[in-house]
C-alpha cells in the first residue's frame, strides 16, 4: 500500500486520458460513456483481448518504465521482489515466476496500467492519433472510420502487441460493424460486450418523439445474468421473519449500486432484472402472510399498493413502480 501511495502520483499524471481503469478520478462508467459517443462518429470498432496479459507481463520491460519514472532504490527492489515472488501450488511446492504480475497485489494494477500504456497508450498516439481508443486495464476498443483501416490497425497491434511478449486473443478479437438507422450494411458482428454493457443496435426515441435505431450501449446478456443469479442466492422468500423494510435495508445498497452504473444507458434492460426481484418479493408475501397463501394475484396487488405508497423502499421501485408485484 506504501509503494502504491508513493509511486501513484508519479506515474499518473503521465498516463493517456482514455486510460480509465484504477486510476483516480476515473471510472468504468466514463470510459462506456466515451466508447457510446465515438460510435456514432466512426462506423467500426476493433474490440481487442490481450490473452492472458496479467500472467505475461514481461518483467525486464516493466523493469524499464519503473526505472524510468522512479529513482527510489527500495522502492524498485520492493517492486522486482514482488514480480519475482515464487507462486505456491496446493501441494507447498513452490513455482518461480519468470513473468506476470501476481493478481490481488495492491500495486498490480498500477503496473499492469504501466506497462500498457508504453506498449500500447502511447505507441498509439504517437503512431495512430486518428485512431481514438478506450482502454479501462485490459479491456480496449479502438475506433476506425472503414473496414479496411479497422483490419490493418487489427494486424499492426497485434504485431506490437507481440514485440512486447503478448498475444491477441484470436477468438475473442474482433471487428465490429457500429450499424444503425444511418449504417445499414449486413456485418459477421454488429455488437460487443465492454465492461458490462453490450453495444448493439437498438430502437431509441429522439428528442422530437420520433423512433429511430441507434447504436447504443445497455447492460449485458452476462451481466444480467449474474444479476439474476444474486437475487435467487439471497433465498428472500425465506426470510419470512423479516419485514419488508427490513429487507429494503439488507438489499438496497446492492440495487442501488447495479442502478448507478447498469442504468447510467439505456434503463429499461434492466426492468426484467427488477421485475424478477418483485417476483420474489411477492413469493415472500406468500410465504409469510396467511391471507396471501396460495394467492398470487392478491399478493401481486398487495405489493403493488405498497409499491404505490412507499416508492421510496426499494431503490428499484423508482424505475418499475408501475409492475412492482409481477
Amino acid at each position: 500500500m506504501v509503494a502504491k501511495m508513493y509511486f501513484e502520483p508519479q506515474v499518473d499524471a503521465y498516463f493517456h486520458p482514455d486510460s480509465y481503469g484504477y486510476r483516480p478520478g476515473k471510472s468504468a462508467i466514463e470510459a462506456v460513456g466515451v466508447a457510446r459517443k465515438r460510435c456514432w462518429r466512426y462506423n467500426w470498432v476493433v474490440d481487442l483481448d490481450i490473452k492472458g496479459f496479467f500472467d505475461n507481463i514481461d518483467h525486464e520491460l516493466l523493469m524499464r518504465a519503473v526505472r524510468k519514472h522512479t529513482d527510489s532504490r527500495w522502492l524498485r527492489l520492493y517492486i522486482e521482489r514482488w514480480l519475482k515472488a515464487p507462486l505456491q501450488a496446493e501441494d507447498g511446492t513452490l513455482d518461480s515466476r519468470e513473468k506476470g504480475s501476481p493478481q490481488g497485489s495492491v500495486i498490480s494494477p498500477l503496473l499492469a496500467n504501466l506497462f500498457l500504456h508504453y506498449a500500447f497508450d502511447e505507441w498509439m498516439r504517437r503512431n495512430y492519433a486518428n485512431m481514438p481508443f478506450e482502454r479501462y486495464a485490459d479491456d480496449i476498443l479502438v475506433h476506425c472510420k472503414s473496414e479496411k483501416q479497422a483490419r490493418w490497425i487489427k494486424t499492426v497491434i497485434e504485431e506490437r502487441l507481440r514485440q512486447c511478449g503478448l498475444e491477441l486473443h484470436p477468438a475473442k478479437t474482433k471487428i465490429v460493424y457500429c450499424k444503425d438507422s444511418f449504417r445499414k450494411r449486413n456485418y459477421l458482428n454488429e455488437k460487443f460486450d465492454f465492461l458490462g454493457y453490450t453495444f448493439r443496435s437498438r430502437r431509441s426515441k429522439d428528442r422530437y418523439g420520433k423512433f429511430f435505431v441507434g447504436f447504443l450501449p445497455a447492460v449485458s446478456d452476462e451481466a444480467a445474468g449474474a444479476r439474476r443469479r444474486t437475487i435467487r442466492s439471497w433465498r428472500i422468500h425465506r426470510m419470512t421473519y423479516k419485514s419488508i423494510k427490513d429487507l429494503a435495508c439488507m438489499f438496497n445498497p446492492i440495487i442501488r449500486g447495479w442502478i448507478n452504473y447498469y442504468g447510467q444507458y439505456y434503463k429499461s434492460a434492466l426492468y426484467p432484472i427488477f421485475n424478477q426481484l418483485n417476483g420474489t418479493l411477492q413469493r415472500w408475501a406468500m410465504r409469510k402472510y396467511k391471507k396471501l397463501r396460495r394467492r398470487r394475484r392478491r399478493a401481486f396487488y398487495w405489493l403493488g399498493r405498497i409499491a404505490k405508497r412507499m416508492s421510496y423502499l426499494f431503490a428499484h421501485w423508482q424505475l418499475v413502480r408501475q409492475s412492482a408485484g409481477r
